[in-house]
C-alpha cells in the first residue's frame, strides 16, 4: 500500500489504513531521512499525539522504533498541541518530531505529522523522500518486534516552557487590565488546560467546556468552525463573555466568537491581527497569505505600505517565510497563523490569546474593529464550497484547469494564477480558485468579492463553469 503525505502529514483512518504497522513503516522511513541528512548520532526525536482513540499506543510504539534506531526519543507526557511541540523541538534542539494527530479530521481519523529541526512541517521535498523509503520497507502486517531502548527514552512535560514561550509575546499585562469573562471550548482536545489554564495564571477569569477526553469528539469532527460552536455560544451568553475562543483537535487552527455572538471568520480575524500587530508591535515587514487566503490582508499591507508574500496552500510555505523573518504574521483561511519570531507552524492558542490582546488593548470588539477597518480598506467577503466531481468530470479535469477563458459568468479576467490550482483574478478586483483535492474526486471553490450577495453568485458561476 503506497503511503502519502498530504499538505500536514499522513492521515488514514484507524485500523483500516492506519496500523501499527504502517507506523512502524512511516517511523522507519523518518529515521532513515534524518540518518541521510547528516544528523548527529545522538540526535533526539519529540513524539507526541493529541486525543484520538489509540493515540499514546501508536505514539508509544513510534518511540520504540525511533530508540531502536539510535536516536533519543523525547515523549511529551500527556496529549499536546501541536504548536507546543514545535517549541519542544526548537526548545530542546531536537533533529525533528513526530506528532500523531489527523487535526481537525473526523474522529475515525488518526495521523502521523513530521516536523523538522526548525519545528517546521516538513517541505515536500523531505516528505517525497520518506514516502520513497516508506516504499521500500516491507509490511510486515503487525507491530514490529524491535526491541525499545530504554536508556534513549524520556519522559517530558512540554507545557511549562510553551506556556512560558508564550508570555514573552502576549500582552497578559493588557489583557488582565481589561478584566472580563472568556469562554473556552477546545473542542475535546489539546488545548485543554493550556489557552484556559494560561489565561487563568494571568488572572482572567474562563468558563471551559468539554474539558475532558472524547476520542469521538461529541460525534463530530473536532473543528473550530461557526456550525461547531453553538454551545461556546451559549457558555458565553450564560456567563457575559468577552470573547469565546476554541481550537481544534491539535490546537494549531482557532475559531473566534465576538460578544454578541457573531463568528468572526478566519480571513477577517487575519487581516485584523496584522492590522493590530502592525500598529501596536510598531514592526516593519509583509504579511504571508496563501492562494485562498482573503485579499483583505493585501489591502491592509497597501495601506500600511508593506510588501505581501502569496503561497501555496500548506502552512509549511509560509513557515519558510517566518524562518527567514520576512513577515510580521502568516495566515491561511482554513485559521491557520503565526507571526514574527514565533514559530513556522500554525498556533491556534496564539490566535486566540492575540484576538483577546486586540480587544483588550483597543477598548473595542472586534466587529467593531472590523467596521473601523472596512472605512480605511474597504469591505470584501470569502467563501468556499466543495464540489464532488462524476468520473467523466475528473477525467476532463486536468484539461479544464489549463483553459484561458477570458471571462466567467460575465466578468472579465485580467489575469490567472496557476501557483496551486487556477485563480482567476477579475478585472473589478474580485477572485476565484479552484483547487483540486489530493486525496478524493473533489474541487474546493474559493471566491472573494466586495459583498455576500455577491460571493454567493461567484460561487455559483465557478461551480458552473468547473461542471460544464
Amino acid at each position: 500500500m503506497a503511503i502519502k503525505f498530504g499538505t500536514s502529514g499522513w492521515r488514514a483512518i484507524i485500523a483500516d489504513e492506519f496500523t501499527f504497522a504502517n507506523v512502524c513503516r512511516v517511523t522507519q522511513a523518518i529515521c532513515r531521512n534524518l540518518r541521510t541528512s547528516d544528523t548527529p548520532a545522538d540526535a533526539a526525536l519529540v513524539v507526541s499525539y493529541d486525543t484520538r482513540f489509540l493515540g499514546e499506543k501508536f505514539a508509544e510504539q513510534c518511540v520504540n522504533e525511533v530508540s531502536a534506531r539510535g536516536f533519543r526519543a523525547i515523549f511529551c507526557d500527556h496529549a499536546t498541541p501541536t504548536p507546543t511541540i514545535s517549541h519542544t523541538i526548537r526548545d530542546r534542539c531536537a533533529a525533528g518530531g513526530i506528532n500523531f494527530t489527523a487535526s481537525h479530521n473526523p474522529p475515525e481519523y488518526n495521523g502521523m505529522k513530521f516536523s523538522t529541526a526548525d519545528g517546521a512541517p516538513a517541505l515536500p521535498e523531505v516528505t517525497k523522500q520518506v514516502e520513497q523509503f516508506i516504499g521500500e520497507i516491507p509490511d510486515a502486517g503487525g507491530r514490529s518486534n524491535v526491541a525499545a531502548d530504554a536508556d534513549r527514552i524520556e519522559a517530558y512535560d512540554p507545557r511549562p516552557a510553551y506556556m512560558n514561550d508564550l508570555a514573552q509575546k502576549i500582552r497578559f499585562d493588557v489583557i488582565a487590565r481589561a478584566g472580563g469573562r472568556y469562554a473556552y471550548d477546545p473542542l475535546w482536545g489539546t488545548g485543554r488546560g493550556y489557552l484556559d489554564q494560561v489565561l487563568r495564571d494571568h488572572g482572567l477569569e474562563v468558563e471551559t467546556i468539554h474539558d475532558w477526553r472524547d476520542v469521538l469528539f461529541g460525534g463530530r469532527a473536532p473543528e473550530p468552525d461557526d456550525h461547531h460552536l453553538d454551545e461556546l455560544r451559549a457558555a458565553m451568553k450564560r456567563r457575559n463573555c468577552v470573547l469565546g475562543l476554541a481550537t481544534d483537535g491539535d490546537s494549531d487552527r482557532f475559531g473566534v466568537i465576538d460578544a454578541d455572538g457573531t463568528f468572526i471568520t478566519p480571513n477577517h480575524l487575519i487581516a485584523l491581527l496584522f492590522d493590530y500587530l502592525a500598529e501596536s508591535r510598531g514592526w516593519t515587514g509583509g504579511v504571508a497569505r496563501s492562494v485562498a487566503t482573503s485579499h483583505l490582508v493585501d489591502r491592509v499591507a497597501e495601506a500600511r505600505g508593506l510588501p505581501v508574500y502569496e503561497t501555496p496552500v500548506g502552512f509549511k510555505f509560509i513557515g519558510e517565510l517566518i524562518n527567514e523573518d520576512k513577515i510580521i504574521l502568516g495566515g491561511e483561511e482554513s485559521a491557520g497563523l503565526s507571526i514574527r519570531g514565533h514559530y513556522p507552524e500554525k498556533d491556534g492558542i496564539l490566535a486566540c490569546l492575540l484576538a483577546a490582546e486586540a480587544v483588550a488593548a483597543r477598548g473595542a470588539s472586534l466587529n467593531e474593529q472590523l467596521a473601523e477597518l472596512y472605512q480605511r480598506v474597504g469591505r470584501l467577503e470569502a467563501g468556499r464550497i466543495g464540489v464532488r466531481l462524476t468520473p467523466e468530470v475528473q477525467a476532463a479535469l486536468a484539461e479544464k484547469l489549463k483553459q484561458e477563458p477570458t471571462e466567467i459568468g460575465g466578468r472579465r479576467i485580467a489575469r490567472a494564477n496557476r501557483m496551486d490550482g487556477v485563480k482567476f483574478i477579475f478585472a473589478d478586483g474580485s477572485w476565484l480558485l479552484l483547487r483540486p483535492s489530493g486525496t478524493e474526486p473533489l474541487v474546493r471553490i474559493y471566491a472573494e468579492t466586495e459583498s455576500t450577495q455577491d460571493l454567493e453568485v461567484l460561487l455559483e458561476q465557478g461551480r458552473k463553469y468547473l461542471l460544464d
